[in-house]
């Protein structure tokens, strides 16, 4: 993606502009999110490289070998990773805003929230002020909507368990009070614990507890809030008592903002044309409140675009203090790769009248630098005057956002980039080290005698597999003896069982249909099924017969080849397991095992479709046993109507006992053909089998690069613990490259 600067925007209405730079961040945004993937897999996969090494200091004898694995250290990069996706995270959040954000900050009762009032045409109401002590509660985000017509909030709350983990437990930690409460009930009904002596006398200890003394006292009056859904949509006249301490009085009786993590107001600015803006109302600072420092750091290193610090000088003299030196240090620690002073800007909020400050606000603009406070630019003006802050203020930012605010987001988005190149460089120093840790291979010391091995694995194994092709070859024009025996009992089967129903059966089905032809039909079906059925059972033969031919395979390959320590069982399941161990790239080998051990004899592709045309005279409309004219000429006189003195079921039953003996004896025929055919079958696959493993090309290479893997088992005596420690290199080095994989440049890189 280009990231490139265009300030060509003279003619470009500020609305737009905005929203073109809007637009320009998303992708990147995308992109982000993306390398964010990239570098959890590379933490992962250092994580699991680094499990194996502590894994292998003590199963690796060797010294030397040891001490160099134990130079290997990851845990600065896994550091450096976790604060690369805690920077990625807050550059995703950037750029995929749907805003350009402003934020006030300053300490209380510098006119923060007058000048928020006249920014956005808001009151006191929705933007709480005060004189006398701290009002603004919690963050607020005021959104432009030049479209809207009434004003309106949403406001998230903390869930019980946020609540207690992010506002009550930094209490319990930094005031040394003990175990934090586990339940908001327990919060409610166990007293708080006494603040230690040696906290109690020191004021800031006193007032930040006295702080979680009004969480504790006041719960039942913000307890509810805690079970709300959020967002939850409110009026405008409702906002106040979400987000200020007291009311329009002063009276100190609101309690939901201690419940409440953050709101979003929506307005229509005065000024229509700043566009997709927001400016975040940050609480003011200088509180007792624990955390709020925290809060303040994490919202302008993830949200905020542009920073306007407060300041209001006394008209009777001023100068800055230590408090505004801290404020300035804790906002520029937000984000360190991009200097505050690129993206701030200080207000000196002028007061007129008797009280006028304009002089201190020239004398602090003048002095400024002395106690190192760089920004942008320093703006004297009114913070309660509507006009003068549009102009002097909104006006100056805004256009200095739609100059510089792409420089910024590509000096900042470089940054990490930078440091995510630098990061993939010390992976790769740790991993030349990882790889040096185990540089030389017991290949040398157990090889030649692989080879030896390998030799007489080879002659044994081609030896017997020509011995059985030799023996089948005999064998295969004889009658299986298993389809022969499955042939007989199915036949004799046939005969003893016909299935053919009595006559007083078929006069039941004549009165049930009302016509001896129809009850003839379904007889003939009922007897050609019944016949079928007998024959399902030439399936378990013929399987039977096909699995002893795998059998005498896998016989070869375990008592002269040493195979059966690979895999378990016998024929197919042997095959299968030894399939499965043979690696993709053995193309020819795997192909073997895989052809011998997934053939298979079916009853339905070898002899179905043979019988089946036997059954054809006993199929209604194929029968050659007719009850037609001669059949009533017969039985029954057609001039008298008398029927003569043997019934027309008994008929039926004659044709059915023909009909059925007829198929019989010619399915008996067909089987007695096809004897041979599993014998002939099982040959033909072992055959197969042989020409894949011993025939093919470069099938004996394939053989001793599978053997070498399996090594180990296949010579356990010969070879024991030498190949195990071979194992163990070998799962290193692919742990490495696992690692090398996810540490590519193109996976880290969201700038090309």
């Amino acid at each position: 993606m280009s990231f490139t600067l265009n300030i060509d925007n003279a003619a470009t209405p500020r609305a737009s502009q905005i929203t073109r730079i809007i637009q320009k961040r998303r992708p990147l945004s995308q992109k982000i999110e993306t390398v964010e993937t990239n570098l959890k897999t590379l933490s992962t996969t250092l994580r699991q490289l680094e499990r194996q090494r502590d894994q292998l200091l003590g199963r690796v004898g060797d010294i030397g070998t040891v001490g160099s694995l134990r130079k290997i250290d990851f845990s600065a990069i896994q550091k450096s990773i976790d604060i690369e996706l805690t920077t990625l995270n807050s550059l995703k959040s950037r750029f995929s805003r749907n805003t350009l954000n402003i934020g006030v900050v300053g300490r209380a009762r510098q006119g923060k929230s007058r000048l928020l009032q006249s920014l956005t045409g808001l009151s006191t109401a929705e933007i709480p002020d005060g004189d006398d002590q701290h009002c603004t509660g919690v963050r607020s985000n005021v959104h432009h909507n030049s479209e809207i017509k009434e004003t309106y909030a949403q406001v998230w709350f903390h869930t019980e368990r946020s609540f207690l983990d992010e506002v009550i437990a930094p209490y319990y930690e930094q005031l040394h009070l003990g175990s934090r409460p586990r339940s908001i009930q327990d919060f409610a009904d166990i007293p708080l614990p006494e603040l230690p002596k040696e906290l109690a006398e020191k004021r800031q200890a006193a007032a930040k507890y006295d702080h979680l003394c009004r969480y504790h006292q006041n719960i039942d009056k913000y307890r509810n809030a805690l079970s709300e859904s959020s967002p939850r949509r409110i009026s405008r006249h409702e906002i106040r008592e979400y987000v200020a301490q007291d009311t329009l009085e002063r009276k100190r009786i609101y309690f939901n903002y201690l419940a409440v993590r953050e709101v979003k107001i929506v307005c229509s600015f005065p000024n229509v044309d700043v566009g997709q803006i927001a400016l975040i109302d940050m609480p003011g600072l200088g509180d007792t409140g624990i955390g709020d420092e925290e809060r303040m750091i994490k919202t302008l290193g993830q949200d905020i675009d542009l920073v306007l610090f407060v300041r209001m000088p006394k008209s009777t003299g001023d100068f800055w203090s230590k408090e505004d030196v801290e404020l300035y240090d804790m906002a520029n620690s937000a984000l360190i790769d991009l200097p505050i002073k690129e993206w701030s800007f200080m207000v000196l909020n002028h007061i007129g009248g008797s009280a006028d400050n304009r002089r201190n606000c020239e004398s602090l603009a003048a002095t400024i630098t002395e106690k190192h406070i760089d920004v942008q630019d320093i703006i004297i003006a009114d913070c309660a005057n509507s006009e003068e802050a549009q102009i002097e203020i909104l006006d100056r930012v805004l256009h200095y956002l739609g100059q510089k605010i792409e420089i910024l987001d590509r000096q900042y988005a470089s940054a990490c980039q930078d440091r995510l190149i630098q990061l993939q460089k010390t992976v790769v120093i740790e991993l030349d080290k990882a790889k040096d840790a185990w540089r030389q291979a017991s290949k040398d010391d157990w090889f030649p005698k692989f080879l030896e091995l390998f030799g007489k694995f080879w002659n044994d194994l081609t030896r017997e597999l020509e011995r059985l092709s030799s023996s089948m070859i005999s064998e295969r024009d004889s009658d299986d003896k298993n389809f022969q025996s499955a042939v007989d009992a199915a036949i004799a089967a046939c005969r003893s069982e016909p299935g053919i129903p009595t006559s007083n059966e078929i006069e039941q089905k004549c009165y049930a249909a009302g016509a001896y032809m129809t009850a003839y039909a379904e007889s003939l079906h009922e007897v050609r099924t019944h016949l079928s059925k007998q024959f399902l059972s030439l399936d378990i033969a013929l399987k039977e017969s096909l699995e002893e031919a795998k059998f005498r395979v896998v016989e070869v390959l375990v008592n002269h080849g040493r195979l059966g320590k690979i895999a378990e069982g016998r024929g197919s399941d042997f095959l299968k397991q030894l399939a499965e161990k043979i690696p993709e790239n053995l193309t020819g080998l795997k192909l073997g095992f895989q052809t011998l051990a997934t053939f298979d004899l079916q009853y339905r592709g070898l002899v179905q479709h043979r019988i089946r045309r036997h059954l054809d005279v006993l199929t209604p409309n194929r029968t050659t046993y007719r009850l037609d004219g001669g059949f009533w000429d017969k039985w029954m006189d057609v001039k008298t109507g008398r029927v003569n003195s043997t019934p027309p079921a008994e008929k039926i039953v004659y044709n059915l006992c023909k009909a059925q003996a007829e198929a019989v004896n010619n399915c008996e025929k067909e089987l007695k053909s096809l004897l041979k055919e599993p014998s002939q079958a099982g040959f033909a696959i072992v055959e197969e089998f042989i020409d894949r493993v011993l025939r093919a090309e470069n099938v004996r290479t394939e053989w001793q690069i599978f053997l070498q893997e399996v090594a180990a088992d296949v010579w356990i005596d010969e070879f024991g613990t030498t190949l195990e420690r071979t194992q163990l290199r070998r799962d290193w080095i692919q742990k490495i490259g696992e690692v090398e994989n996810a540490k590519q440049l193109d996976a880290l890189n969201f700038l090309r």
